[in-house]
């Protein structure tokens, strides 16, 4: 099996190896790929591995060679599925690799605009500590998370743990669901959590914490009349799909001081552009897409993308989409 690896360097930028994958094959990895380029380095190989480069119809149809597409990722619409059944060509993804590392960024998040850690770092560093007539000072207030109110929008694995470490913190958690879950009350790793509808859980919450899919129905779910619902101390955090939020109806809101703060590890469009209207907004933490980044979880991402291929090879369907 010839193996080619597209964008490598996303999950692997050289402190990890391929050596689950070069098990199984040839493999040739670049670190990064132009999507022009995309036919051209894919010619002649039989499997593609990929995270963000685009198997569209107009690459497909130029890759008779191609039998097999990993996605390096749990998305897979890089990928035109209708083609590859077309052609038969397997695809197949990654699922619920990173839901422990998705958790701790959500909390890192939430513990970043509660006591604003990182603005007091670098107070410290820049001697304001040292100049202090008091033995401590606040640059802005701190919050304290117990007794609080945390909603989660989406309580699938990573929603469930989040409500888990937040019960740990002693924070009252209460979720909307996609689908009737039958029940009132949800379990999440011992943890009670209250099922409401959205309105609901907008108005009460503290804390709002996005870990919904993106789809028609959930784009722009955090929008200017959802913050209208909200309180003045409310904050945000995304740690799910960027277009989950309006970002300059978050933008206004953080600058007029309409809500506490906003957290997010993705935007809208990726790479962050420079116009993006959260760029210097106040009470704003934002991190570069890398929820699912730990050492320890890439590992995982590149074992299990070697599962599914060993698994094609011998004839299976281990998280098989096509």
């Amino acid at each position: 099996m010839r193996i080619v690896i597209l964008d490598g360097s996303a999950a692997n930028p050289g402190d990890i190896d391929w050596k689950p994958l070069e098990a199984l094959g040839e493999v040739v990895a670049y670190d990064t790929t132009d999507q022009a380029d995309v036919v051209a380095r894919t010619k002649g190989f039989e499997c593609a591995i990929t995270n963000k480069r685009i198997f569209g119809r107009e690459e497909l149809e130029q890759l008779p060679d191609l039998k097999y597409i990993g996605v390096l990722a749990t998305g897979y619409n890089v990928v035109d599925l209708d083609c590859c059944r077309e052609r038969g060509i397997a695809v197949t993804n990654v699922p619920e690799y990173s839901t422990f590392a998705t958790a701790q960024m959500t909390i890192a998040h939430m513990l970043e605009l509660a006591n604003k850690v990182g603005l007091h770092n670098r107070a410290v560093h820049s001697g304001e500590w040292v100049t202090s007539e008091q033995f401590c000072f606040f640059k802005e207030p701190i919050v304290e998370l117990w007794n609080k109110n945390l909603h989660i929008v989406g309580l699938g694995k990573i929603g469930k743990r989040v409500a888990a470490i937040a019960g740990a913190l002693g924070m009252s958690v209460t979720a909307t669901v996609h689908r009737d879950p039958g029940t009132d009350v949800i379990d999440c790793h011992g943890v009670p959590v209250r099922v409401v509808p959205l309105e609901e859980g907008f108005r009460n919450a503290d804390i709002i914490s996005l870990h919904c899919p993106l789809t028609d129905e959930t784009a722009g779910i955090i929008n200017e009349s959802a913050i209208d619902m909200m309180k003045q101390s409310a904050m945000i955090i995304n740690c799910a799909r960027g277009p989950l939020v309006d970002e300059a109806a978050v933008a206004s809101a953080l600058r007029s001081g309409r809500i506490a703060g906003y957290a997010a590890d993705v935007v809208r469009v990726e790479p962050m552009l420079p116009d993006n209207p959260l760029l210097g907004c106040p009470n704003c933490s934002l991190t570069p897409h890398i929820a699912w980044a730990p050492v320890e979880t890439r590992i995982r991402l590149i074992s299990m993308a070697a599962d599914n291929l060993k698994s094609f090879m011998e004839g299976g369907e281990l998280n098989r989409i096509v």
